[in-house]
């Protein structure tokens, strides 16, 4: 991410984050349909009984409801919100903008997903990268996002692309990691025909090979 300017990764807000989230907010940054969406590529892409690892967690995590995993650990910045997360075995909160390395040993986790968060990270490839290594060899990471967020914790560079922009940004990011394979861009917006329905949903999905060399 050397061509990207110093400014790229800077918020509005660069108050802690910790302050912005330190209130619970138990509702929904996705419409149904996208929700929706965001279930059915866990459900194409998460192992069933595997151990799942859902980063930037919040208190629902969109798994899908009749598929049973053997752990599913949430790390996110608010208490309250994963305690009340009734998929969670584990709980851990932690700030990924000034710790971005990950409190898990190598290879702990089959899988991984992270919803409508990667803009509000500032160390993204840092953070992906040490992902890659809590994941065993050809696990999966899915990562959705849509057009919505808190534009003020949102880093610079996510303002400045359009939807397109931001798949191929996140694209970047696992690239940049230097430990991912089968890296793909996919829209998944709900549609009724040609027409798209309600929140956009995109994700970019790839497999780890491990702690990067």
């Amino acid at each position: 991410m050397d061509d990207l300017p110093a400014t790229a990764f800077r918020r509005a807000d660069e108050s802690p984050d910790e302050l912005f989230y330190r209130q619970p907010r138990f509702v929904t940054h996705i419409d149904a349909g996208a929700i929706a969406a965001v279930t059915d590529l866990y459900r194409e892409f998460l192992p069933p009984g595997g151990r799942v690892l859902d980063l930037m967690s919040s208190w629902i995590s969109h798994l899908p409801p009749e598929v049973a995993y053997a752990q599913v650990v949430g790390l996110g910045l608010n208490q309250e919100e994963l305690a009340a997360n009734g998929r969670l075995n584990g709980i851990v909160v932690q700030n990924l903008n000034t710790r971005p390395r990950l409190p898990f040993e190598d290879g702990s986790f089959d899988a991984a997903g992270i919803t409508v968060s990667i803009d509000y990270l500032t160390h993204p490839v840092a953070v992906l990268r040490d992902l890659g290594r809590v994941l065993v060899p050809g696990g999966p990471v899915v990562i959705t996002f849509s057009n919505r967020c808190f534009p003020t914790k949102a880093v610079s560079v996510w303002h400045g692309l359009d939807d397109q922009g931001h798949v191929a940004l996140v694209q970047r990011y696992l690239e940049a990691a230097g430990n991912w394979t089968e890296i793909q861009g996919l829209d998944r917006s709900p549609r009724q025909g040609h027409r798209r329905t309600g929140d956009p949903l995109y994700a970019v999905v790839g497999r780890a090979t491990g702690p990067a060399s």
